[in-house]
């Protein structure tokens, strides 16, 4: 299990302008909602987006903290 914060500090170690949100899709904290916004992933297509993010959550996933994600990943003018 893997809280909102915790979840949020990874992805802020990478994209240091990222506003995270996070919504528990089961009651047990390891399938998770994420959507990021970051201007970071201006000029990025989708998947490198979501490859960033992955990166930055390479710990908890490999330890098993976070057993799935559903990720929403945009720049801060909602592209």
């Amino acid at each position: 299990m893997i809280t909102p914060e915790v979840l949020t500090e990874y992805i802020q170690r990478t994209l240091s302008d990222a506003t995270v949100t996070v919504q528990d899709r089961t009651g047990t904290m390891d399938h998770l909602n994420v959507r990021v916004v970051s201007d970071c992933f201006k000029e990025k297509n989708l998947l490198d987006r979501h490859r960033m993010i992955y990166q930055a959550l390479d710990e908890p996933m490999k330890d098993g903290r976070i057993h799935a994600l559903e990720l929403q990943a945009e720049t801060k003018d909602g592209k």
